[in-house]
């Protein structure tokens, strides 16, 4: 069992200000130089030391800071280290699971050690998960009886596959159930991630309890005991405190009462972040989760206000049922808005009628789950009813027809973020990708700042752009081991992005450790025919046949889609021995490992590969992008959103797809440079990346600038150089 986070060298808020005032307080720079020197081989890098006194600075100064730091860059170390200055909790989120669990095992524990000689005292630091990810001993106690109701005779759609659960099914469910008793019985923690071995969804569902449903500690019979009660309480107690972008987002929507009070916040993974924000401010209609508040309630209801909320749920799935997948331009149909109505109404009643939870109520944990759940469903009826011009409704259905649901989300977050995310504290908000077409501004007003509009380049540095800026083919850059006799000689160094500030911000790029000049080649198919259909093209396929036999593999082939990547798949396992790893036909995580050890494979796969794998070293020598990855027009919020732009005079397309296309790029070209030893070929089998006047050159300098070419026979020749080393 994997103790707190927080027990190591724990420390009240008291005695962490004794042990710093022992002597003068060391810098966030000499931290860092600590933390650096602890590292097997650590080197001092300019970028980090950059970062690190740009952070000092602004939480001095209160200002907030937008930093794109490159892969390499050592960001983490260049961000804990000055946050060990500033007192108080300082919350550090992330985006993924990896980079939180990189900080947690890694990083945070190799700084402790560190730094604890200059300090006085050892930093201490905790995990602060949504209250889901914890066991609740009040769901653990009425578990067995809850069962039947809540997962023994589920409806078809709630599960995948379908079906009634059959016998054997609700007999693996409790058996799961009991382990979970017994663990209760020892962990420390209740985090679900200290489980091993895991249990699946429907069974931690009967163990866990969302905030919403949550009577608190003050009326809950384990109040004392609570598992999510505990992990906010050793927050509160910690130096640093990590969460994830959902928490964060909920905190904001919740006017910040569950991540504790703090004067720095810094936000990693900060691409992520208005996603993250949109998605928490997303509600739904699903028949399925109507029935189950239904019977959850039932017994807290008369009779007929229980089959008023039934005749709801049937009448919203006989809606869904009628109406196409797609966003509601014309308002609510008939159908569904009769439906909403319906809800709204049987959902009021069924309130009044549960009444409040009084201190001696029998059972308020289950009263509780029943007016949370009525409560949801009834503001989110409502607010479709309102049909408000910030939200945008669609009708949501999967490929198997398991899936309906009528969905409403907010047209944009940039006003919540502008009200919710900076106001008394400092934001240094971080990535790899920020600077979107060589500047910070759209990420900025994405985010929520002021950002001033670009100033057009002046006549010279317009033509100097045009000879030598990124993403062209510029005539000083060397990568002759790569690209043969069509490389030049002399050197120029990795470009910096400008510095763009406004009210109460500011920039920076630190740049990145990698020579991606001389590392890696990025080429782009410009002969090849505009991309007009679905799927792969013949000639897109013959392409990425040439290159992957011109290496031999070491492939990561990145596609838009799951039928490109199966045709991709189906070519090359055809006309090829290679080994060929296709997303779907194995857990992820198992293909990434086998590619990664099978030097000889390809790994095909779609978005969720785009950023989630890290391989470096010559198992990836070759990333394929079957074409730009603009959003689909079948979007709902990025095709309402263009539709906004689009009525007020501007470009739907360059002001919200293009920026989309040039994150999910940038993301993707990125799995290729991951080391300063490795090198390789990025291919782009999309010709609008060159050919594209109005946002080709965008999305080129949304990347590492790496050497460019469009001749195919400088790419394979620099494949074929590799493939023999």
């Amino acid at each position: 069992m994997t103790p707190s986070r927080t027990t190591t060298g724990s420390a009240t808020p008291s005695a962490r200000a004794k042990g710093r005032r022992r002597g003068a307080r060391p810098s966030g720079s000499e931290l860092l130089a600590a933390a650096v020197g602890a590292v097997p081989g650590g080197a001092e890098r300019p970028g980090q030391q950059q970062m690190t006194t740009a952070i000092e600075e602004c939480v001095a100064g209160g200002e907030h800071l937008l930093v794109q730091a490159g892969t390499g860059t050592g960001k983490s170390l260049a961000y804990l280290a000055p946050a060990l200055t500033v007192d108080g909790p300082v919350v550090v989120s992330t985006a993924t699971l990896a980079l939180q669990s990189q900080l947690v095992d890694h990083d945070l524990p190799r700084l402790a050690d560190a730094v604890e000689p200059l300090l006085g005292r050892r930093p201490t630091f905790a995990v602060l998960k949504g209250r889901h990810h914890y066991l609740c001993l009040a769901r653990l106690d009425n578990s067995t009886e809850e069962e039947p109701e809540d997962t023994l005779f589920d409806a078809p759609a709630a599960r995948p596959g379908g079906g009634t659960k059959w016998l054997g099914e609700a007999g693996r469910l409790g058996k799961q159930v009991e382990r979970l008793r017994d663990w209760a019985e020892r962990t420390a923690t209740g985090d679900r991630d200290e489980l091993d071995p895991g249990v699946d969804d429907q069974a931690w569902r009967l163990v866990s309890m969302p905030a919403r449903e949550c009577v608190g500690a003050t009326r809950c019979p384990f109040g004392q005991e609570c598992f999510a009660e505990a992990s906010r309480a050793r927050a509160r107690e910690a130096d640093i405190v990590v969460t994830n972008h959902s928490l964060l987002a909920v905190d904001m929507l919740a006017d910040r009462h569950i991540v504790p009070p703090h004067k720095l916040l810094i936000v990693d993974e900060a691409h992520e972040l208005a996603d993250r924000v949109s998605s928490a401010a997303q509600a739904e209609l699903v028949p399925e989760q109507i029935d189950r508040t239904t019977r959850r309630a039932r017994t807290l209801l008369r009779p007929e206000t229980a089959e008023a909320l039934t005749a709801a749920g049937d009448a919203l799935a006989v809606g869904l049922a009628e109406a196409p997948a797609g966003r509601l331009t014309a308002g609510l149909p008939t159908p569904l808005r009769e439906a909403c109505t319906l809800l709204d109404a049987a959902t009021r009643a069924a309130l009044d009628a549960i009444g409040d939870i009084k201190s001696d109520d029998p059972d308020p944990v289950r009263k509780q789950q029943a007016k949370a759940a009525l409560d949801e469903l009834s503001g989110t009826a409502q607010r479709l009813l309102e049909e408000a011009d910030h939200d945008v409704a669609w009708v949501e259905k999967n490929d198997s027809g398991s899936r309906r649901a009528l969905v409403v989300a907010p047209l944009s977050v940039a006003g919540t973020l502008a009200t919710h995310l900076y106001d008394e504290r400092t934001v240094v908000a971080t990535s790899a990708t920020l600077a979107l077409g060589g500047r910070f501004d759209t990420v900025a007003r994405a985010l929520g700042l002021d950002a001033p509009p670009p100033a057009p380049p002046s006549p010279a540095a317009a033509a100097l752009a045009a000879r030598t800026g990124p993403g062209r083919p510029a005539a000083e850059t060397p990568v002759r081991r790569l690209a043969g006799d069509a490389a030049p000689n002399a050197v120029v160094p990795n470009a910096v992005v400008p510095a763009t500030e406004g009210p109460g911000w500011r920039s920076l790029d630190v740049g990145s450790p990698f020579d991606y000049a001389r590392q890696g080649i990025l080429y782009v198919a410009a002969h090849l025919p505009r991309p007009s259909v679905s799927g792969l093209p013949d000639a897109a396929g013959e392409e990425l046949l040439a290159l992957v036999e011109a290496l031999g593999g070491r492939t990561l082939g990145l596609f838009s889609s799951r039928r490109a990547a199966q045709q991709a798949a189906e070519l090359v396992r055809a006309r090829t021995d290679l080994p060929v790893l296709l997303q779907g036909e194995e857990a992820l995580p198992l293909l990434v490992r086998r590619f990664r050890e099978e030097r000889a494979s390809c790994l095909f796969g779609v978005m969720s590969l785009w950023q989630g794998v890290d391989v470096p070293g010559d198992a990836c020598q070759l990333v394929v992008i079957d074409r730009l990855p603009f959003p689909r027009p079948d979007e709902p919020l990025a095709a309402a959103r263009a539709a906004a732009v689009d009525a007020g005079g501007g470009s739907g397309f360059s002001a919200v797809s293009v920026p989309i296309a040039a994150v999910r790029l940038a993301q993707g070209v990125g799995r290729l440079i991951r080391a300063t030893g490795d090198r390789g070929v990025v291919a782009v089998l999309d010709s609008r990346l060159e050919t594209a006047r109005g946002y080709g050159p965008f999305l080129r300098r949304s990347l590492p600038p790496f050497w460019y070419t469009t001749r195919p026979e400088v790419a394979r020749g620099a494949l074929q150089r590799l493939a023999k080393s």
